[in-house]
């Protein structure tokens, strides 16, 4: 029988097999043509706002959207090797939205440590 991991040590592992990004080059990434992603809940957004540009996706919904392959992608999918950065609320749900992401094949996937708490913190746009 196996030893149950623990959610910390998932985010660990899940998180040593790509490189997260700060708020500034989260930014720069999207001015670049990455693709911003928010998975935060609509409550969240109407409390806090939106990130200009970003393409909202409910966190249940991430994979049909930007699985190139899917027949329920958004228009912002496409191809699997385009730079996507997954946007939660603090920086925790967004990594493991990555490395379902990676499964799929979108080995670009990244995602903004802090999450949007920390875009919003760094003074960055918002809408």
């Amino acid at each position: 029988m196996s030893v149950p991991t623990g959610i910390d040590e998932l985010l660990e592992r899940v998180r040593a097999g790509y490189t997260r990004l700060g708020p500034q080059e989260a930014y720069a990434a999207s001015r670049a043509g990455a693709l911003l992603v928010d998975i935060r809940y609509q409550a969240l957004r109407e409390r806090d706002g939106l990130i200009p540009g970003a393409l909202v996706v409910e966190r249940n919904e991430l994979e049909w959207r930007l699985d190139p392959q899917g027949s329920h992608r958004a228009p912002q999918a496409t191809g699997h090797d385009l730079q996507v950065v997954v946007i939660c609320n603090e920086g925790y749900a967004s990594s493991l939205a990555v490395a379902s992401l990676h499964t799929l094949g979108l080995h670009r996937a990244t995602d903004l440590t802090g999450g949007f708490q920390a875009w919003r913190a760094a003074g960055l746009p918002l809408s």
